[in-house]
């Protein structure tokens, strides 16, 4: 037999038990995280994070035998001032776990004694917490600040080896949510696109171990935005249209509206003036959604001044409509035939006229014999003058009688709206069918 090999048999043995004993005996806990100690040399030990309101203990550490054994349970604390483990609470129980709860931030120890002698384990425990302000200090109608605070604990512990303090890392973040889009990452925040609508913002504090906290905070909108839909947008002069208002949160009875003059007659002015200035606008309008009918031709651009009153500010804001109001240019157009046999088809002889002011129409026989005429100086819209004014048209008759098929011929003389003269004259054929 080899003496020599029994101690070192003797120490496996040891070595396995106390393995095994490892295993199954240690400090655990229900905390929110854990984590492991960084010290500076040696085995690690667990740090446990409660996370909880401010004030509140809510750190509790459990110790477990080995499996199968009983014994009792000492625990102790650790001592800042001595730097060293001082005795804390005993539990003889007979219990396989023992629990301490309400614990202070601290180091905590306990030592296990069985009949296979004495266990010690080590675990820091800390009770966490967030907490978050919320506020709006600044708004004006370019920004305004969402401006937040919050407070935590410094988490300590002590690295055991050289009894220095060690600070336990959060990794803090901080955001900025309006319902569940992302504003900010910065506790402090400029927001430079104001809603126009009161809006919510929560401001969420978090760490590492999963501790948060929340505050809420509403703007209440001192900006507009402006914004309308005109209709129509082209047509024959006169030109009614309707300004649809759809500006968000201005004012009643703060919009003023701009429409502005024709470029060419501005350059018209411009020239005639020799170097003075032009007024461009046409003319200022204050109804929420006005009408407003553009009596000469041209291409007219509107812009529209939306304001919000607040309690120190007057905020607005502008906006153009993207293309022009276009009111036609004049002309005059005549068919070449005409059938007025009662059919309800092609039974009028019609001048078109577009965007006209005056106009004078006449008809001849081939012998120049007036037959039909129609006269006005103030028209307006060819459609309108057709349905309404049946001397407009010609019904092929005189006297209350169809005149005979033949050619026949037109003269059409006016001003338009673009004060433009605009004269046409031809012949056409009237037909009459059974």
């Amino acid at each position: 037999m080899n003496r020599n090999k029994l101690p070192c048999k003797l120490l496996l043995l040891i070595s396995v038990l106390f393995t095994h004993f490892m295993g199954f005996s240690q400090i655990s806990s229900n905390a929110s995280a854990v984590v492991p100690t960084e010290y500076s040399s040696g085995a690690q030990d667990n740090i446990y994070v409660f996370c909880g309101n401010k004030g509140e203990l809510n750190a509790s550490l459990t110790a477990t035998m080995p499996a199968g054994q009983t014994g009792t349970f000492e625990w102790q604390k650790y001592n800042l001032t001595t730097g060293t483990f001082d005795y804390y609470s005993t539990d003889q129980s007979g219990n396989t776990t023992s629990t301490i709860s309400y614990l202070v931030d601290g180091g905590y120890r306990v030592k296990e004694t069985t009949a296979t002698g004495d266990i010690v384990f080590t675990a820091w425990a800390f009770n966490n917490f967030i907490t978050a302000t919320a506020d709006i200090p600044k708004s004006d109608c370019n920004s305004f600040t969402l401006n937040g605070t919050f407070d935590t604990p410094v988490l300590t512990y002590v690295d055991l080896p050289t009894g220095q303090p060690k600070e336990v890392i959060k990794n803090i973040q901080v955001k900025w949510m309006q319902g569940t889009t992302l504003v900010s990452s910065t506790i402090i925040s400029q927001v430079y696109t104001p809603p126009t609508k009161d809006t919510n913002y929560s401001l969420i504090v978090s760490d590492r171990f999963g501790c948060t906290a929340k505050a809420d905070v509403q703007y209440i909108s001192i900006v507009t935005k402006a914004a309308f839909t005109p209709s129509p947008v082209a047509g024959e002069a006169p030109l009614e249209v309707t300004f649809t208002n759809e500006s968000e949160n201005g004012d009643p009875g703060k919009f003023v509206w701009y429409i502005f003059k024709d470029l060419d007659l501005i350059k018209k002015e411009s020239a005639a003036s020799k170097g003075k200035p032009i007024d461009s606008i046409m003319v200022v309008l204050h109804d929420d959604s006005p009408k407003y009918t553009f009596l000469s031709s041209g291409s007219y651009k509107v812009k529209l001044v939306s304001k919000k009153v607040s309690q120190n500010l007057t905020c607005s804001d502008s906006v153009y409509y993207p293309g022009y109001i276009v009111a036609d240019t004049s002309f005059v157009d005549a068919p070449n035939v005409f059938t007025p046999n009662g059919d309800g088809v092609n039974d009028a002889f019609i001048i078109k006229f577009w965007s006209m002011k005056q106009i004078k129409i006449s008809i001849f026989n081939r012998w120049g014999k007036l037959l039909h005429v129609w006269e006005s100086g103030n028209v307006v819209n060819f459609y309108n003058t057709v349905k309404s004014v049946s001397q407009s048209v010609w019904d092929g008759k005189v006297g209350g009688k169809y005149c005979t098929p033949g050619v026949y011929y037109y003269v059409v003389d006016g001003i338009g709206r673009d004060d433009k003269r605009r004269k046409k004259a031809g012949f056409f054929h009237l037909f009459r069918g059974n």
